[in-house]
């Protein structure tokens, strides 16, 4: 199965990096995880944040359409306990599933992306930034594999 992660930032800082590499990894061979990275839309006084998220979600949207499952990042979304990780994991192995999952941008996602997205997990309630939530979204991902490998 593949995983995408399609996140809307620039270049990230070397802990990210190291962070995001030592848990992609340890994935098991068969899970593989790749992320992109979206530029961010243009925001000022003469650019319009709506415009910017606007240009954000094409690409999005535009990266994801050939995605079996996509799974949006948002603070609206449901929590999901690490259990409830690895069985929708385990499900979109048994389904070879090529799975998307989005992260938007310094304002998150607009409502299309909301709305093409199979399920909206929110990570926590806390407002965590667009780093951070790369590192512990991978984390998350190989601690749900490990749990599906009975660990």
């Amino acid at each position: 199965m593949r995983i995408t992660v399609l996140a809307v930032g620039t270049r990230m800082p070397g802990w990210v990096v190291t962070g995001v590499d030592t848990y992609r990894k340890r994935l098991p061979p068969h899970i593989k995880l790749e992320i992109v990275e979206i530029a961010p839309g243009v925001r000022g006084a003469r650019a319009p944040v709506t415009a910017a998220m606007e240009k954000e979600a094409g690409q999005l949207l535009k990266r994801a359409a050939r995605a079996d499952r996509v799974i949006a990042l948002d603070e609206r979304g449901t929590q999901w306990r690490s259990t409830k990780l690895a069985e929708h994991l385990r499900g979109w192995q048994d389904e070879a599933a090529d799975v998307a999952m989005l992260i938007g941008g310094a304002d998150g996602l607009t409502d299309a992306c909301r709305q093409r997205a199979d399920a909206i997990w929110s990570l926590s309630q806390l407002t965590l930034p667009h780093a951070l939530v790369r590192v512990v979204l991978v984390e998350q991902i190989y601690r749900a594999s490990t749990i599906l490998q009975g660990h």
